[in-house]
């Protein structure tokens, strides 16, 4: 019976291949069907928590007597808390981690810092704003889905990217605003995974050019050494609308040297829309599993978006070195703009020189641009250390962002109440400790 079973949903996965396709992919995030029920001795599962950081056995919901006692940490101006940790010794692989706070307005996303530790090391393998880590550039919290971040509604924030350690982890996050903010949490993990010498350690990274310069590549990842697998890259750019006029600034290639590209790439892109799935410029919000622009705002001339390299994998065996260039379209109203002498624009060529403005008609009309852009690229490499530069200072993740009213759960409840809230949970943890 139990094989009959079996067979009959394999004919109607293959009768109505392309809705389980589609289904498989967007909730059970591509996973080997089969381990779903095969028996495992071997691994344990964890979970943690703020009332359980070092998820261990039998200690979860103690608080109030098991009564939802402290499901969230009072998270004042510069604390700073482990989420998650493992001691030396242990292996195993963070496989999804999901977090809410109340206030999630883009100085906070930006300004919320996490840094994850592999294999006990004293310095973060990687340091990351919040925001852009769980793909929400520019600090806007947006709907989206993908494989491998998510946020349903814009009020949680996802990430099913597996993370692998050989001997303990250790994910702290750090709270530089001057705002106190409510933060939920859960880490899942398994602990008891074999890692063979084929296993590669997480990293991301992020940057940021306020003003990028003039005909030279953004580096979405700079340029790291060993072997590995760049998964890909979420990306924000508030629009110069001064100097450029609304015109469209996505022609840019992304352009990926592998093992020891140096004057061109190996792999290169046809432009900034196409590289995320799309064509044409962008018209409104999207998100598909593995690429997507969910922030599309024309208001405010800000812009996000993403490309997951899953089922295109992009290998390194030496070095990587990722770019996405600054180019733009000079688009008619621009000329007239450059008739008038009101700006000067250069083109998209070798030397890059002035467009002439007699002879506006030329094409291709492609024109190197200045941008505020900033990224955080996703990538697999073959030590706990990448050695790249370390996270930008506060001001210089937070300048510029768009100034909001407050996004928050608690928009009812005034901050001193929430820091007392904060000190009943201090108080049911240290019951329970």
């Amino acid at each position: 019976m139990v094989h009959h079973g079996v067979v009959c949903f394999l004919l109607n996965f293959r009768v109505y291949g392309s809705y389980f396709t589609i289904k498989i992919k967007k909730e059970l995030r591509v996973q080997n069907l089969e381990e779903l029920y095969k028996k495992n001795l071997k691994l344990e599962t964890r979970w943690a928590s703020p009332e359980n950081p070092k998820a261990l056995k039998g200690k979860g919901g103690r608080s109030n007597g098991g009564r939802k006692g402290c499901p969230c940490l009072g998270f004042m101006p510069g604390d700073s808390y482990v989420m998650a940790e493992e001691n030396e010794g242990v292996s195993g692989t963070i496989r999804r981690i999901w977090v809410t706070i109340s206030d999630r307005t883009p100085e906070v996303l930006r300004s919320i810092r996490l840094d994850f530790y592999w294999d006990r090391k004293d310095k973060p393998s990687f340091s990351v704003p919040f925001g852009d880590f769980f793909g929400q550039p520019l600090g806007r919290a947006v709907p989206f889905d993908s494989a491998l971040f998510s946020n349903p509604e814009g009020r949680s924030f996802n990430c099913f990217i597996p993370m692998p350690f050989r001997n303990g982890m250790k994910v702290v996050i750090t709270n530089e605003s001057g705002i106190p903010v409510m933060l939920y949490y859960d880490i899942d993990y398994t602990v008891g995974d074999t890692h063979g010498d084929d296993t590669l350690y997480f990293h991301a990274h992020y940057r940021r050019e306020e003003r990028t310069t003039l005909a030279k590549d953004y580096q979405l990842l700079p340029r790291i050494k060993g072997a590995g697998r760049f998964l890909g890259v979420n990306t924000g750019i508030i629009v110069n609308e001064k100097e450029y006029n609304g015109t469209w600034w996505g022609e840019g290639e992304v352009k990926i040297y592998l093992d020891g590209d140096r004057d061109y790439p190996t792999l290169c892109g046809t432009g900034t829309e196409d590289y995320i799935g799309t064509a044409w410029d962008l018209d409104k919000p999207y998100s598909t599993p593995y690429q997507g622009s969910p922030l599309v705002d024309f208001e405010n001339n800000q812009f996000g978006f993403y490309r997951f390299h899953v089922p295109d994998p992009v290998f390194f065996r030496e070095d990587i070195l990722v770019t996405m260039q600054q180019i733009g379209f000079c688009s008619f109203k621009l000329r007239d703009q450059l008739t008038q002498g009101e700006t000067s624009i250069y083109k998209a060529a070798a030397g890059t020189p002035e467009f002439d403005l007699p002879n506006l008609a030329e094409v291709p009309p492609y024109l190197e641009r200045v941008d505020d852009m900033s990224s955080c690229a996703y990538f697999y490499l073959d030590s706990p250390a990448s050695g790249l530069p370390e996270l930008d200072s506060l001001e210089k993740r937070t300048a510029r962002l768009l100034k909001t009213e407050t996004i928050t759960a608690f928009s009812q409840i005034p901050p001193d109440m929430i820091v007392e809230y904060a000190g009943f949970l201090k108080k049911n943890l240290e019951e329970n400790s």
